[in-house]
């Protein structure tokens, strides 16, 4: 078929809606279960090209969680220890399939946000995968292929009604893409940038030794941010996303927030988290609400009297802001990429809270020099990759 008619647009009241090929050839996409609706295919075919993007420069399975039309987390298939294992509930599940891996990696990133994700995936979804997939609140999947176990399981999901959608893995879109504004065609060239070490051989300041780990972090990172809406920042460590800041009007509020997010993301690992005792009851939903609470300003939500008996079998002290700092001091060698130029040092200096040590940033400021010398005060090492990444 080349169109697929849909329930509505954005909202309901946007009709009719379709997807289509407008040069009349055939979809590259099959839906095998469930109607994906208009925001489904935006967040399924952006989270497409990000993983095809990260198995390629990679060499390894990838998959990204997005959620309005940009990731909320994004990996590739690399095994994790008990901790990451334990925040990420899957510690119950035994060794996972490296795809299986990189799924609970994006997913684990940042999971609040990822609560009714929409996933794509590098490679077949196999039943590790599948597995892991059918547990958490999710509206839907797009893959190059399913196993027959990984597609039956995924069928029985939402009561019939999950979102399952093949993509052909070799199609190629035509080189230039157009949307509408108001009535108004707008047109451009596709951004098939190629994400490489040569791209990040421009390295400014005084510490040049950036290792093969950072190399592949700041990939991550620059690929996750072609697909995330701008202003956009991205901090990477050990193959995985742990905090994106997307869609923020300033710079440094991007780095503010995805700096958030990786400290959460530590934070959750710290012995503090690992020794809460929820009630039997409480499900991942809502002990992933409990624990951004409890790290959190609000503490007090989930700690007053009356409210703490509803989450915890036993009330946990308070973590308090000396005791994060202390953990949070031990976070380090962070990767941060930015999708264009840093105009000011306080992106740096707010980095470096979060344990950043390699940036990459497309340079082109008129206070480049401060941004290196600040780099430099760290010990940071930093790649002007020269190329500007906006997304919209």
């Amino acid at each position: 078929m080349n169109e697929i008619e849909l329930k509505y647009g954005c909202n309901p009241n946007q009709k009719p809606s379709r997807i289509y090929m407008e040069d009349g050839s055939e979809l590259p996409v099959t839906v095998l279960n469930g109607k994906p609706g208009y925001i489904n295919f935006l967040d399924a075919f952006n989270g497409w090209q990000l993983v095809k993007e990260l198995k390629k420069a990679t060499g390894l399975p990838a998959a990204t969680s997005f959620k309005h039309v940009s990731p909320a987390g994004a990996a590739v298939g690399l095994p994790f220890d008990e901790t990451l294992a334990k925040i990420y509930w899957v510690d119950d599940l035994g060794e996972l399939s490296p795809l299986a891996c990189a799924y609970a990696r994006a997913r684990g990133a940042d999971r609040m946000s990822s609560f009714g994700d929409f996933i794509a995936l590098s490679d077949i979804c196999d039943a590790d995968t599948a597995r892991l997939i059918k547990r958490e609140v999710s509206d839907g999947v797009i893959a190059p292929g399913y196993t027959e176990e990984a597609l039956e399981m995924l069928k029985a999901k939402k009561k019939g009604a999950y979102n399952v959608i093949q993509i052909d893995e070799a199609y190629v879109p035509a080189p230039v893409e157009k949307k509408q504004v108001y009535g108004i065609t707008f047109e451009q060239g596709r951004n098939e940038l190629d994400i490489n070490n040569e791209l990040l051989s421009n390295i400014v300041t005084k510490n040049k030794e950036i290792p093969e780990s950072a190399l592949i972090d700041m990939k991550i990172a620059l690929i996750t941010l072609k697909y995330t809406q701008s202003n956009s920042v991205c901090y990477v460590k050990d193959g995985q996303a742990i905090g994106i800041g997307a869609g923020q009007q300033s710079r440094v509020h991007c780095t503010r927030l995805a700096g958030q997010k990786a400290d959460n993301w530590f934070l959750r690992q710290s012995p503090q988290v690992l020794g809460l005792q929820f009630v039997d009851t409480l499900g991942r939903a809502e002990r992933d609400n409990a624990i951004d609470n409890y790290i959190g300003d609000e503490y007090m939500d989930v700690l007053a009297e009356g409210a703490w008996q509803r989450v915890f079998k036993e009330k946990p002290a308070v973590f308090t802001a000396e005791e994060k700092r202390a953990w949070l001091d031990k976070m380090q060698n962070v990767t941060l990429g930015s999708d264009a130029f840093f105009p000011f040092s306080d992106n740096v200096e707010r980095a470096r809270k979060s344990g950043v040590k390699y940036i990459a940033q497309p340079g082109g400021s008129v206070r480049d020099d401060l941004v290196i010398e600040c780099c430099d005060k760290y010990d940071m090492a930093m790649a002007f990759t020269g190329i500007r990444l906006f997304h919209h």
